[in-house]
Order: C-alpha cells, then structure tokens, then sequence
C-alpha cells in the first residue's frame, strides 16, 4: 500500500539529472508562485485554458492543500540554492461518478519548458497511475487543448488503452487502468 501523503522517490531524467518526485504539501504555495513565474504564457494558457498572469489564493489552495483521496498532487524538484525548486506537477481529482464503482479522475501536468523532452511528464504518470489503480479508479481523463503535442506523447506513452473524443478546440482523452 502506497502512503500517498508522504510519496517521495528519485527519478533520472534522460540528460542524467536526477529529480525527487514527492507528495505536494500546503507549505508549497511559494514554490508554486515560482514555478508559475518562470512559465512562458503558452505553458500557463495548456495547463489552466485561460491567459493567467498570477496564481490566485484560491488557486494556491486548490494545487497544495490535496487530500490525497478525492485529489492527489506530486510535484518533481531539483535542489536551488536556498530550497527546492519546482520543476513538473502531476495531479488528479476525482470526476463525479455516474456509476458505482466506475471511479475517474481528470489528470493533468506541468513541466517547466527548461525540462521538457527529459522523460518527467512519462515518470510523473508512471506514478499518478500506480496511486489512481491502488486508489480504485478504473480511468483518468485528460482534456487537452487542440496542438498540446507533447501532452499527446505522453498520453500515448502511457502503456493504457485510450479513448480519444475529439471536442471544439480540445481532445478528451480517457486512458482505461
């Protein structure tokens, strides 16, 4: 069984750099303000679908204060100067269900441009989908914005079957655990 709340491992991403994958905390609401300032407006408009300038307070809430049951949040950090620094966040929260036992979540993920095309988006996944089948949940659904090309890599990198329902402006990806 999988502490959730405590999750930390050590990844290697393909340039040998190694990152620690770890529960996100409520103590991490600076470490957010960070990543999400060092994000180009192109990553901020993929990851929340609206031109963003700042993290609310309720968005801050809504990322570190995860109950790890009904959301579920890790984050991938490298050692800075003065403390750890955020470098890709997966998360997932649950979809309400429509039927019994048919538990799904929306997932989705963050990586800071500077470490793209490492394998961490892959890594993170591999881990989400470990917790979500421990969890119960028989899938995870993704909604990606139309030309998010490396969103559509690492869903089909999965290893899972998927089902892909083309929407304006958007595709809705529901990966079968």
């Amino acid at each position: 069984m999988i502490d959730v709340k405590n999750f930390k491992t050590s990844e290697t991403l393909k340039n040998g750099m190694v990152v620690t994958i770890r529960a996100v905390r409520p103590g991490d609401k600076d470490l957010f303000v960070e990543l999400f300032n060092n994000l180009d407006p192109e990553t901020i408009y993929k990851r929340f679908f609206q031109r963003k300038t700042s993290l609310s307070e309720t968005d801050l809430k809504n990322l570190t204060e995860v109950d790890f049951v009904h959301n579920v949040g890790l984050i991938a950090t490298i050692p800075g100067p003065e403390r750890e620094v955020i470098i890709g966040v997966a998360r997932y929260i649950l979809l309400p269900s429509a039927q019994e036992g048919q538990l799904s979540a929306e997932v989705a993920f963050t990586v800071e441009e500077d470490y793209r095309g490492q394998g961490l988006a892959s890594s993170m996944m591999r881990h989400i989908i470990t917790i979500a089948r421990e969890q119960g949940l028989k899938s995870l659904k993704a909604e990606v914005l139309a030309g998010n090309n490396a969103m559509f890599k690492v869903i089909n990198r999965s290893g899972l079957p998927v089902q892909t329902e083309y929407l304006p402006g958007e595709i809705l990806f529901t990966l079968l655990l």
